[in-house]
């Protein structure tokens, strides 16, 4: 059984900073996708950011100049650093683990933005 430990999250102000690990100890990891996800209450689980196994980033818009998904093949683990946060970036966050024919999640971790 693969296990993704999502870590990091807590509460900040806004404007603050974030980083979010997410470490697995398969040897999938490095030819896998990974990709982070955030669920806000009654909102569908949105992708934030994905990293391909060979280092391709993507973002979706609202995030693009505050985030950064960047990868760790030897620690196999995949980062999000965020930066600038605001309000609206309240959620549960969540890793996956994309390979062929298969994917994994992670457990979650919440991350909140308030004053």
């Amino acid at each position: 059984q693969v296990q993704l430990v999502e870590s990091g999250g807590g509460l900040v102000q806004p404007g603050g900073s974030l980083r979010l690990s997410c470490a697995t100890s398969t040897d999938l990891f490095r030819i896998s996708a990974m990709t982070w996800y955030r669920q806000a209450p009654g909102n569908q689980r949105e992708l934030v950011a994905s990293i391909t196994s060979a280092g391709t980033t993507r973002y979706t818009d609202s995030v693009k100049g505050r985030f950064t998904i960047s990868r760790d093949n030897a620690k196999k683990s995949v980062y999000l650093q965020m930066n600038s946060l605001k309000p609206e970036d309240t959620a549960v966050y969540y890793c996956r683990l994309q390979s062929p024919g298969l994917e994994y999640w992670g457990q979650g971790t919440q991350v909140t933005v308030s004053s």
